[in-house]
């Protein structure tokens, strides 16, 4: 196994965590957006207001999406694992 296919299997293992990632993070950040724009319009400082919504947001999505991201897992996993026999030399 070269330094090359360490950098390959490193790249490709990166870009599925964040392939996998960006969804969950996207709705998050979204959820918190609007909170903040809902605390700055009403002026209601609360810390914890936005910790609810954010996690019900990021269940819902993973309900939504989590069969998307297992399939992607396991689609690189097997790929990691079928090419196995070529790693090992």
């Amino acid at each position: 196994m070269s330094s090359g296919d360490v950098i390959t299997i490193a790249r490709q293992t990166i870009w599925v965590v964040v392939k996998t990632a960006v969804p969950i993070l996207l709705v998050s950040m979204i959820v918190g957006l609007i909170i903040s724009l809902f605390q700055t319009l009403t002026s209601i400082q609360e810390q914890t207001l936005t910790f609810v919504p954010k996690l019900l947001a990021i269940l819902l999505a993973l309900m939504i999406m989590g069969t998307w991201i297992l399939n992607e897992i396991v689609s690189f996993m097997n790929t990691l694992w079928g090419g196995f026999s070529q790693y090992i030399n």
